[in-house]
């Protein structure tokens, strides 16, 4: 016999979606050096707009976006865009542990960007046991300026036990595929149990729909001792 989705997850999910018109929300954390374009990513994913030079992000900046699983699940990203630069770096470990999928982000025609993605993995396994990763290798568009070959890239997904994607947003390249992945492989890791999900932590919610009972069981009355 088949088992349904919901009888791998082990949760009731709701027979209605609540007003909030989700049943998860999965935290998701945009990582990399300053300038490989996180912000123009994330932008063109939620607001379907490129901005070739957006303001540098200060600290921490969220983004949201609705998505379908099958079947028929809808999961609220909620998109963390974080400052690359140093100086805020301890801004951004903060929020690491409220996290349950990570995109580490290198500019393709930026060597040095591609080199810190060790020390980017590692900042955030210090603090997490487990966590979703995916390797993305944006301004794919460049091809000419390319300073990391797809041998190196796939070589550093494997290293890191993660998949590799190239994007652009300026020509919206795998920019929905990236999400999509990210999130699938989310959603297998709690089909597969992998996740302690504790009270306190905010990487993935789950929403229930409670049903109340109109009607309560009272407790029969004591009858006054006609003694």
């Amino acid at each position: 016999m088949e088992v349904s989705t919901e009888a791998k997850l082990g949760w009731m999910l709701p027979a209605h979606l609540p007003s909030g018109n989700w049943h998860y929300q999965f935290r998701i954390l945009l990582l990399g050096d300053s300038t490989v374009g996180k912000t123009s990513l994330l932008r063109r994913y939620t607001e379907r707009c490129f901005i070739p030079t957006p303001c540098p992000t200060v600290g921490v900046e969220f983004y949201s976006k609705m998505m379908e699983l099958p079947p028929g699940i809808r999961v609220k990203l909620q998109l963390w865009d974080t400052a690359g630069q140093e100086r805020f770096r301890c801004i951004t470990r903060s929020f690491y542990r409220n996290a349950v999928g990570v995109l580490l982000i290198f500019d393709m025609t930026n060597r040095r960007s591609f080199e810190s993605i060790f020390d980017w993995y590692n900042e955030v396994t210090n603090v997490m046991d487990k966590v979703i990763f995916l390797l993305v290798g944006h301004k794919c568009d460049l091809e000419s300026m390319n300073r990391v070959t797809l041998e190196e890239a796939e070589g550093l997904a494997t290293s890191l036990g993660t998949s590799f994607i190239e994007t652009s947003a300026k020509t919206d390249t795998n920019i929905d595929l990236a999400f999509e992945t990210i999130t699938n492989a989310i959603y297998e890791a709690l089909r597969n149990k992998e996740f302690d999900l504790q009270e306190g932590w905010d990487g993935v919610k789950i929403v229930y729909k409670r049903r109340a009972s109109s009607l309560q069981r009272k407790k029969p009355s004591k009858a006054a001792c006609q003694c």
